[in-house]
């Protein structure tokens, strides 16, 4: 079977799972957040940190209990990487530095995951499962939090609540990310992943060398990294090292993971509004928005432009030959759409095309179809401006799903579009114009710019994929880059619940002869052109000159 072949197989099989799993798991996620039950061992949880589950909150008291917990969980994790020398199962690593530490805490609550460090080197077992694996689930489970109460902004009529924050976060973690993830793990240590605690081995080569072969709890973290839309890797490798990631089966089941939960949400906002229509429409923008990048990305890396490329006979720098052309495009588009970050593939070593089309995956803001809950709400925000723009060219008021799109929520909205573009373009110029900055460009011209453009795109948007020929291991992208990773992630999520607040408080609008229909294809093709052009006037020029001019030359 040629590579051709495998890969449509491979893409087809994915379509075909994801679109069996959409209806019964997307129903799930929205009894899971509408059900007024509790568990027992949710009720236990809510009696150890002094919460009433049935005391539901304002915008402002969600967005600080957010706010509140992500600090915690910053504070926390920052104290682990600095004092892992003294905990236990610490394999003799010594404690990370200040500013790697802060850049690593930051970068693993924020759903982000972006490492500076080779995990597999600097970090402990307690390190990795206590302090990453967690804030992989919680983290998660917050983005999914946000875009829930999104949806009962829109649902809601003539009320000052959300929901509760806190019981959204558990059951987050109880009832979707922990029973998927420990299948998850099975699957993938059925499939060759690792999964012990055992220090370092060392062996003899056939060649006579020795060579330290590292163990862990890599299945466990693997499965949440992915299942979660997090990234990061328990090695430097990260998906390309085979005990991460053996085999073409663990390769596909990996990718499956990132879509499952992102690709089964706008089915349960569907649900949670009482209109599945509307949940398939946003579906279907993310799809065009998906297909699109995959096919302009994997013909980028089969045309293999260039000289070394050509002369090799394929753009096989960088990619794993157990993956092949296909399933490296397939993982990384999925990674880069849905704020994974995750790599099986070095996309630094892509074509500059290629790469380009990774960056405009996350310039997009990453909502085809997005990270956990993020993806979701980044779209839902994108309809309001497609249902603007739409309403005002043929003369209606704005109105989606039966809630009128007034200054303010105009306002909210634009405030959203510009706050995580300024934070990569600002931090782009800084990194550029200083000389600690520019000092990390290993390549210069073209490609240095689009490793700089990469890092502040990835961190600002939660990525956490890189171009590795820049070196970010250094104070001034440590703390930078971590900086870049709290804008993009709070101020964001303080937008869109202020815009929830705001829908919930409304009376509804009836549907009339005048209502935009948001829930054909004319409204499927409008939303997805809504977002390649705002994130088109917003980066071409600077897309111009890195990738494209790259590219062209």
């Amino acid at each position: 079977m040629n590579d051709t072949t495998a890969g449509l197989l491979q893409a087809s099989a994915l379509v075909g799972a994801l679109a069996v799993v959409h209806r019964p798991f997307g129903d799930y996620l929205a009894r899971v957040y509408a059900s007024p039950r509790h568990l027992r061992v949710e009720r236990w949880m809510y009696r150890v940190v002094g919460v009433d589950p049935d005391a539901e909150q304002r915008w402002d008291t969600y967005l600080r209990a957010v706010l509140a917990f992500s600090l915690v969980s910053i504070l926390g994790l920052y104290a682990l990487l600095r004092l892992q020398d003294r905990l236990p199962l610490s394999l003799g690593r010594a404690p990370i530095p200040p500013d790697q530490a802060f850049n690593t805490a930051v970068s693993f609550v924020t759903n982000t995951n972006w490492q500076s460090y080779s995990g597999e080197q600097v970090m402990g077992h307690l390190a990795q499962m206590a302090g990453l694996a967690v804030q992989n689930f919680v983290s998660a489970a917050v983005g999914m939090a946000v875009a829930v109460a999104l949806v009962r902004g829109f649902a809601r009529t003539q009320t000052d609540r959300l929901g509760n924050f806190w019981v959204d976060l558990v059951r987050g973690c109880v009832r979707v990310l922990l029973p998927i993830a420990v299948v998850g793990a099975l699957l993938l240590i059925a499939g060759g992943v690792v999964q012990n605690l055992a220090e370092p081995q060392t062996v003899r080569t056939l060649a006579g060398g020795e060579q330290t072969i590292p163990g862990g709890p890599v299945a466990s973290q693997e499965v949440i990294k992915e299942l979660g839309t997090n990234g990061g890797g328990f090695y430097n490798a990260n998906s390309a090292h085979p005990f991460e990631n053996p085999n073409p089966v663990t390769n596909w089941v990996e990718i499956f993971l990132m879509l499952l939960i992102p690709s089964s949400l706008p089915r349960a906002f569907g649900r949670l509004v009482g209109d599945t229509r509307q949940g398939y429409a946003i579906l279907a923008a993310m799809a065009v928005l998906y297909l699109g990048a995959l096919t302009a990305m994997t013909a980028a890396e089969l045309a293999h432009p260039g000289a070394v490329p050509q002369a090799a006979g394929a753009a096989m720098e960088g990619k794993e030959t157990r993956f092949g052309i296909f399933g490296s495009t397939l993982f990384g588009t999925t990674s880069t759409a849905t704020s994974t970050g995750a790599v099986n593939s070095m996309h630094d070593s892509y074509t500059a095309l290629g790469g380009g089309v990774a960056l405009l995956n996350m310039m997009l803001g990453e909502v085809s179809p997005g990270g956990v809950g993020s993806g979701l709400y980044g779209m839902l925000v994108l309809a309001v401006v497609a249902v603007f723009v739409a309403s005002l060219m043929v003369g209606r008021t704005p109105e989606y799903l039966g809630k009128k799109i007034r200054a303010r929520e105009m306002k909210l909205v634009a405030l959203y579009i510009l706050v995580v573009p300024a934070v990569i373009l600002v931090g782009t110029g800084l990194a550029l114009a200083l000389g600690t900055g520019r000092s990390s460009i290993l390549n210069p011209g073209a490609h240095g710019l689009s490793e700089v453009l990469y890092a502040f795109t990835s961190a600002a948007n939660n990525n956490g994929s890189a171009f590795a020929g820049l070196n970010a291991d250094t104070p001034f992208y440590n703390i930078g880059l971590g900086l870049a990773m709290l804008a993009g992630r709070f101020l964001p999520i303080t937008l869109v619940l202020a815009l929830a607040g705001s829908l919930a408080a409304q009376q509804p609008v009836a549907a009339t002869s005048g209502t935009l229909s948001t829930h054909r294809s004319l409204f499927v093709g409008l939303l997805a052109g809504v977002t390649l052009i705002v994130a088109g006037l917003t980066f071409f020029p600077a897309l111009a000159l890195g990738p494209l001019a790259e590219g062209v030359s």
